[in-house]
């Protein structure tokens, strides 16, 4: 088919790849010159494992072309893809909606034939009804124009794998039509009995909201858990995989730590907030707001640990590994790890800070940070280390080795991946998250 999507950040990028993947002839277009230039040369906009090697071998084989112009878009496509971002307003926790709006006032009036639109954008219910009636209005194709809301449930670091083979897929339409038009995208998805679930627009807005909101619920569920252990000696670690093994729960996402960030999950809970306050259901308010509050106090939390293994961190130097808010991914929106930084050079310390991949994004978004060239230079000289990002490279470090770099051989395990009794028995004070902080900082 020939498909065009809209917005090539991290969303339409991987869309816009994965789809020419499939087999169909696909024109990404994005308002920004910079990232089209970038895009056509095979460059992604950020970090996600084996999305460049699908740039270069659909760019090389002419599936897949980029642009700035609507014209050409609509000129070129049946099927439009909108993957434009739906951050949180400066506001209110409300989803903004600039960048969607802005869209369909710039596709409409170019659509002169007809055509399916499909919304993959993470958006309030009750907005595709109003995208859908604006575009009819909008397009001089008029009814010949239909819209249909299909969202994504991608992971970041596993993007690729998600969109070629997801879990689901969901359409919201009445419309036979623009369910035939979702049909044939996805031809080769139905061919692996991939689950294909048609509902109404509602539903289908709904849907992606709820699954964030459902994982953010679970990811602070077992956060809440572990600081009840903190409290009792009691291991989440341990915990955490008995309740794993109960079919009801499931493992996934059931990892204790430092909580949960990044650009979806903590924008799609507050918007779900707004929205679910808005219409009157205060229960899913008021358990969406309990959310947040456990994902806020671990943050806090870290810090916590941080003074109490040093008695102070004003003054201190604080070797911090991990600036992306979770490893496979560069990405530093609403980064847990970068928050406590900041917390930390707040109260008066110096903090240094290394991440594999998400450097440049993370000197762009804190400059007040020092950043290391490597996880042994962020520990130079360091009174303390905060391992913030489950990086597998942290997993592999020798802590004898760090012993002799540090200052003071003391660590906050804030993500529970490294081997804490090696650590100890390399001479290592540690405080790890979900475990009861004794006076020396031991578990």
């Amino acid at each position: 088919m020939r498909t065009s999507v809209i917005g090539c950040g991290y969303l339409g990028a991987v869309h816009a790849a994965c789809t020419a993947e499939l087999g169909h002839d696909v024109i990404g277009l994005d308002v920004d010159p910079d990232l089209v230039d970038a895009l056509t040369r095979g460059r992604a906009p950020l970090y996600e494992p084996g999305l460049d090697d699908l740039f270069r071998r659909n760019l090389a084989g002419r599936r897949l072309r980029f642009t700035t112009s609507y014209d050409e878009v609509a000129e070129f496509a049946d099927v439009h893809f909108v993957c434009v971002g739906t951050p949180q307003r400066a506001d209110s926790n409300a989803a903004d909606l600039t960048y969607l709006d802005a869209a369909i006032d710039a596709l409409g009036p170019r659509l002169t034939r007809p055509a399916v639109v499909i919304g993959k954008s993470t958006v309030p219910v009750g907005t595709a009804a109003c995208a859908a009636a604006r575009l009819q209005t909008l397009a001089p194709a008029g009814r010949d124009v239909e819209l249909g809301w299909s969202p994504e449930f991608l992971r970041e670091g596993f993007g690729v794998e998600d969109t070629l083979r997801p879990d689901r897929i969901v359409i919201g339409t009445d419309s036979p039509r623009v369910e035939e038009a979702m049909r044939e995208v996805s031809a080769a998805q139905i061919e692996q009995k991939i689950p294909f679930l048609v509902t109404d627009l509602q539903t289908a807005e709904l849907v992606k909201v709820a699954a964030n909101a459902f994982l953010a619920t679970k990811i602070s569920f077992i956060n809440a858990i572990a600081g009840m252990c903190e409290q009792v000696g009691a291991n989440v670690h341990t915990a955490a995989e008995a309740l794993g093994h109960d079919q009801r729960i499931g493992s996934q996402g059931l990892a204790p730590g430092l909580g949960y960030g990044g650009g979806c999950l903590p924008k799609d809970v507050r918007a779900l907030i707004a929205s679910s306050s808005e219409t009157g259901a205060y229960q899913l308010a008021h358990l969406l707001q309990g959310v947040e509050s456990v994902n806020e106090e671990r943050r806090e939390s870290v810090c916590r640990a941080a003074r109490h293994l040093c008695g102070s961190v004003r003054g201190s130097r604080v070797a911090v590994w991990g600036a992306a808010f979770k490893a496979g991914t560069d990405d530093v929106r609403d980064s847990p790890a970068l928050d406590v930084a900041s917390r930390l050079v707040g109260e008066g310390a110096e903090v240094v800070v290394y991440d594999p991949q998400a450097m440049d994004n993370a000197r762009k978004a804190h400059p007040d940070l020092v950043y290391a060239p490597s996880a042994l230079d962020a520990v130079v000289g360091a009174d303390v280390l905060l391992h913030l990002t489950g990086w597998p490279e942290f997993t592999e470090i020798d802590p004898g080795q760090l012993r002799t770099a540090i200052r003071h051989a003391r660590l906050v395990d804030a993500r529970g991946g490294l081997d804490v009794g090696a650590w100890q028995a390399s001479g290592w004070e540690v405080a790890a998250l979900g475990g009861k902080l004794t006076p020396g900082g031991r578990r």
